[in-house]
């Protein structure tokens, strides 16, 4: 059974967009292409995409821990244990992502 199948769970969400993968991996094969004519400007470049690919992440998991932190926490003392049990299974779910990074 694939992921678009009916009564198929889909994957978890990408942790940044594919565009913003695409844009930004593209931008770093152009600063390495460009580094046998601009060695600092390269250097300068890729130090400007790793800044701005840690910054899209940063802004997204902060994003996701809002929205799981809300998930469970406004339900108050009477939260049910299905949400509970939803909750506990996203943040292991995230947080198994980011240690296999």
């Amino acid at each position: 059974m694939g992921a678009d199948e009916p009564g198929c769970a889909p994957g978890p969400a990408p942790l940044l967009p594919q565009d913003d993968r695409d844009e930004l991996a593209t931008r770093l094969q152009r600063a390495v292409s460009a580094f046998v004519d601009s060695p600092r400007r390269a250097v300068e470049e890729a130090e400007d995409v790793f800044h701005e690919a840690v910054t899209r992440l940063t802004d997204t998991l902060a994003e996701r821990e809002r929205m799981l932190r809300a998930s469970w926490k406004d339900q108050g003392p009477e939260g049910g244990t299905e949400e509970l049990r939803l909750a506990l299974r996203r943040y292991r779910e995230i947080t198994e992502r980011l240690l296999r990074m």
